[in-house]
C-alpha cells in the first residue's frame, strides 16, 4: 500500500476554548520522503504505542476528520521490515494503568512481537537487540520530567550505545513545549520518574531532549548514542495542539495534559487527582477536604485505575475542568497555589506528604518550603538560578523556533 505525503495532516488548535484555523504539522513519522529511504532494507526495532499515529486525510480535504494509522502499520505497509516492537509504560495498546506491569505480547494488527520495557526490566537487553540494524523511537510525550517516556528513551539510548546500534527518534510536538518551569532535579534523587537535572517542565520535544541527553553526556558511563532525529515539520515551541489519541490512560484530553505538571505533585500526598473518574488530572480532593462546592466519587476503572485512592468514597475538592477557559493567562506556569492551599487545609489529617513526593519534586526542597510556610512567590524565586542555568543548556539543542 502506498501513502502520499500530501495526505498526512495533524490538526492543531489553540487550546484556549476556541478552535483556530487548522495548521499542517508533520511529525517525524509522517515525513516518509526522509524516513522510508533511511530505514529501507534494514531490520528495525521500534519503541511505539497506540498513540504513535499518523493521520490520513482520505479525501484530500484539510477540514476532514482524519483516519489514523499506527506508525508500525504504516512502516510495514511501506515495505519497512519492522521485526520487533518495544513497549513502554502503559503497554503498546495504552491500556495498562500507571505503574502496572506490561507483559510481552503480539501486535494484533501486524503480528509483530511486542517486548515489554515496563516489566521485568526497563532497558532492552543486548539479546533483545540482536539481529537488528537500527532502533526507532516514536512516542508521543507530554514534556514533563516525571512522565516516564523520557526515561524509557534514556535507557534505550544507553542500550543502543552499548550495542553499537543506531537510533532514529521520530520527533513529535510537545504540548507543554512553550514554557520552562518548576524545580530542577538535584543529585541523589534520580529515579525512573526523574533521571536528569532538568526542571519539571523542560520545554523541549522528545527529539530535542534526546539530543540534550547525548550532548551533555548524561547516559550511564558518559557513553553517546549514534543518534538521528527526524524533526517535526511546521512546528514551533509556540504551537498548541490536541492529540488524536491519548498518550496514556489517565491523560484523556488536552486540559488534563496542561494541568498534569501542577496536579501530579498531589500523587505524592494524601490527595486524590481524580483517578477512577471520567476526569483524572482535572480535579483534586480528599474525603476530609473542607471545600464542599464540588465532589467526586472514585471507582475502579479497568486499565486506568483498578484501585484508585479513596475508591468507593466521596471526595470533596476542586474542579479544574474549566480552569484555563476562565483563566487563559495562567497557562505557561506551574500552579503551586493549589498544592499550598491543600496542605494548609489538610495538614491536620496526618502526614500530608508521602515518600514519593520528593522524587516527583526532584529534591526535598519544595516539601520543606511548603511545611515552613513559604508562599508561592518565595518558592518560585528559589528556582530562578537553576532555571537560568538549565535554559542555557536547553538552548544548545533546540530544533524549532522559540520565544522563551
Amino acid at each position: 500500500m502506498v501513502y502520499h505525503l500530501k495526505r498526512l495532516l495533524i490538526i492543531l488548535t489553540c487550546l484556549t476554548g476556541t478552535i483556530s484555523s487548522a495548521a499542517q504539522v508533520f511529525p517525524g513519522a509522517a515525513r516518509a520522503e526522509i524516513v522510508i529511504p533511511l530505514l529501507k532494507g534494514k531490520l528495525i526495532g521500534i519503541v511505539a504505542n497506540d498513540a504513535s499515529v499518523i493521520p490520513l486525510i482520505v479525501n484530500g480535504s484539510d477540514t476532514a476528520m482524519p483516519a489514523l494509522i499506527n506508525t508500525v502499520k504504516f512502516f510495514s505497509d511501506s515495505g519497512i521490515r519492522v521485526v520487533k516492537i518495544f513497549s513502554p509504560e502503559h503497554g503498546f495498546g495504552v491500556t495498562v494503568e500507571a505503574g502496572g506491569v506490561v507483559a510481552d505480547g503480539v501486535d494484533p494488527v501486524t503480528g509483530i512481537p511486542v517486548v515489554s520495557l515496563y516489566g521485568a526490566h526497563k532497558k532492552p537487553t543486548p539479546m533483545q537487540l540482536d539481529g537488528l540494524d537500527a532502533m526507532v523511537f516514536d512516542i508521543q510525550d507530554v514534556g514533563v520530567r516525571f512522565y516516564t517516556y523520557i526515561s524509557t528513551l534514556t535507557f534505550l539510548m544507553e542500550a543502543c550505545a552499548q550495542k553499537g546500534l543506531p537510533l532514529i527518534v521520530l520527533d513529535r510536538p510537545n504540548p507543554n513545549g512553550f514554557y520552562v518551569d518548576g524545580p530542577v532535579m538535584k543529585p541523589g534523587y534520580t529515579s525512573f520518574v526523574g533521571m536528569h537535572p532538568v526542571p519539571v517542565v523542560y520545554g523541549m520535544t522528545i527529539g530535542e531532549y534526546a539530543l540534550m541527553v547525548n550532548g551533555e553526556k548524561w547516559l550511564s558511563g558518559k557513553v553517546t548514542c549514534d543518534l538521528t532525529v527526524i524533526p517535526v515539520a511546521g512546528y514551533t515551541h509556540q504551537t498548541r495542539m490536541k492529540f488524536l489519541k491519548p498518550p496514556s490512560p489517565n491523560l484523556p484530553d488536552s486540559n488534563a495534559i496542561y494541568l498534569y505538571p501542577s496536579l501530579c505533585f498531589f500523587e505524592g500526598t494524601i490527595m486524590s487527582v481524580g483517578r477512577g473518574t471520567d476526569f483524572p488530572f482535572e480535579v483534586f480532593g480528599h474525603p476530609a477536604f473542607p471545600d464542599t462546592t464540588f465532589s467526586f466519587f472514585p471507582v475502579s476503572v479497568q486499565g486506568k485505575a483498578a484501585h484508585p485512592p479513596y475508591e468507593g468514597t466521596r471526595c470533596r475538592g476542586t474542579d479544574l475542568r474549566d480552569y484555563y477557559k476562565i483563566n487563559p493567562g495562567s497557562m505557561g506556569r506551574i500552579q503551586l497555589g493549589w498544592l499550598i492551599r491543600a496542605y494548609e487545609l489538610m495538614k491536620g489529617e496526618g502526614n500530608f506528604f508521602n515518600d514519593y513526593f520528593d522524587r516527583l519534586a526532584g529534591s526535598d526542597v519544595l516539601r520543606k518550603s511548603i511545611i515552613r510556610g513559604k508562599n508561592e512567590t518565595e518558592i518560585r524565586r528559589s528556582w530562578k538560578a537553576d532555571l537560568l542555568r538549565f535554559k542555557k543548556i536547553r538552548s544548545r539543542y533546540l530544533l524549532y523556533a522559540d520565544q522563551d
